[in-house]
């Protein structure tokens, strides 16, 4: 009796121990798989460590070309629905009329977050989340999120991008001179919040 329960005792210690060292195994390949991943992000963020705005720059510098749409989409989706902004409904839109200007898809949002909270602070029916063209007393208004989108996006192209103002501190001198680097630290802020 007493040796059928020593063997009992054994089997349910061999067999516990087996599942303790198989689960091991398993953990130690899932930390090391993160620590690999982690790395890789690591040496990523390092390549970019200035913020480039424009898709043309990376593309070039790292022969990036894939981004896919839908998780770009759902990133801001989940970004406007944490601030519950009205530009939850044109993600879509951001991402395809920035892939069409070549920029960054985070850079119209964190514009948009440093200059009206995500729109919850813009002149009535401006529908301008970015700032644009609003100099004291002159306002400039557009008839739609979408309007404003595409035209803020173009101007960032061509006034921007296409001069050489590819950081944040850059376009922050021509953007909103007066900031004093506080409008370039709040956009690249929430350029990181978006990665």
């Amino acid at each position: 009796m007493i040796i059928k329960k020593v063997f009992i005792y054994l089997f349910v210690f061999l067999l516990l121990s087996f599942i303790n060292l198989f689960i091991s195994f398993k953990a130690l390949a899932y930390f090391d798989k993160k620590r690999i991943i982690e790395k890789i992000v690591i040496d990523i963020d390092l390549k970019k460590k200035n913020f480039y705005f424009s898709n043309y720059e990376i593309k070039e510098k790292y022969k990036i070309d894939a981004e896919l749409s839908d998780a770009r989409v759902m990133n801001l989706k989940s970004f406007f629905r944490k601030y519950n902004s009205p530009l939850y409904n044109h993600a879509e839109k951001i991402v395809e009329i920035s892939d069409k200007y070549g920029l960054d898809y985070r850079l119209l949002p964190a514009i948009a977050m440093q200059e009206s909270n995500l729109c919850k602070y813009i002149p009535e029916n401006s529908y301008n989340c970015w700032g644009w063209g609003i100099y004291g007393s002159l306002v400039t208004k557009f008839s739609s999120y979408d309007e404003a989108i595409e035209t803020v996006a173009k101007g960032l192209k061509t006034e921007y991008i296409d001069k050489g103002l590819i950081t944040a501190s850059a376009i922050m001198k021509k953007y909103t001179p007066p900031s004093k680097g506080s409008w370039a630290y709040g956009v690249n802020t929430f350029m990181k919040m978006l990665e």
